[in-house]
């Protein structure tokens, strides 16, 4: 197998007709047979998959070259407009992160991790939102069909969901309530991720705003969730960045191990296999 026929399995799993900017092929690989997959990119990988004797390094999260990774952040504006929303009010929720997302990118040095990844000659990968779609909505999916039929939905209900899955049940971290109570009333639950990063506080502000009264981020800044809980107009459950994120990455990994891979799980990954 090489690395683009691993980026189209990836792909395929989570429906997309192409690569998304936040996700790259640095070092081309073929005959790959033994990959090691981490949540972040690190240097050390390389030297680790050269005395391992690994032929690849996958990363989840994007490098620094990714510099136009800030288009996926708009994927929040079709997510928005899916739940109800008009899409003017979206775009308007997502206009001043886009800015600080793209200005970030634009200082960042991108050609550090890849640089070495090459000078060491590894094959070296990146994936982020193809899983990262993956998990929202195996998120979704399981939080529906949990309070599917219940005459009363309580938010401890949605977060009892989301522990059915083996990863929060593994996760050192735990899901916390970031704004409002256990014992609310859920009206209509959205799983916002799956598009670069989180919303902040002005996407999540427009979903309440516009009745969808429980929102699900993976993480989330501390001043973005202080203004929130300020003005208390909704459910805020976080459900804890890495954990969220191995939701979406076990399958894809599990249908690496399926086409014949060894794969090892490190950097995060959970439940790893360390």
């Amino acid at each position: 197998m090489n690395t683009d026929e691993i980026m189209q399995i990836a792909l395929e799993m989570a429906n997309f007709d192409e690569i998304p900017s936040d996700s790259r092929i640095y070092v081309p690989g073929r005959d790959i047979q033994r990959v090691i997959f981490s949540i972040d990119p690190d240097p050390s990988l390389f030297f680790l998959a050269r005395e391992m004797n690994y032929d690849l390094v996958i990363s989840h999260h994007y490098t620094s070259a990714c510099i136009d990774a800030w288009k996926v952040f708009l994927k929040h504006v079709d997510q928005m407009v899916n739940a109800g929303i008009p899409r003017e009010e979206a775009e308007k929720a997502v206009k001043d992160k886009l800015l600080a997302l793209k200005i970030t990118g634009h200082a960042r040095n991108y050609d550090l991790v890849d640089s070495i990844a090459r000078a060491l000659k590894v094959p070296f990968m990146n994936i982020h939102n193809p899983l990262d779609e993956i998990g929202r909505r195996i998120m979704q999916e399981t939080i529906d069909k949990h309070i599917k039929g219940k005459e009363k939905v309580l938010v401890r209900d949605v977060i009892d969901a989301l522990y059915t899955l083996k990863e929060f049940k593994a996760a050192k971290t735990r899901i916390l309530l970031g704004v409002g109570r256990e014992d609310n009333l859920v009206s209509k639950v959205i799983v916002s991720h799956g598009a670069l990063t989180n919303g902040g506080y002005e996407v999540a502000r427009t979903y309440f705003k516009y009745g969808i009264n429980t929102v699900v981020y993976i993480h989330i800044s501390p001043s973005d969730l202080i203004r929130l809980r300020r003005e208390n107009m909704g459910n805020l459950i976080i459900s804890g960045h890495i954990a969220s994120d191995s939701v979406g990455i076990n399958p894809f990994l599990d249908k690496l191990e399926k086409e014949g891979l060894e794969v090892l799980r490190i950097g995060g990954v959970v439940p790893a296999s360390i």
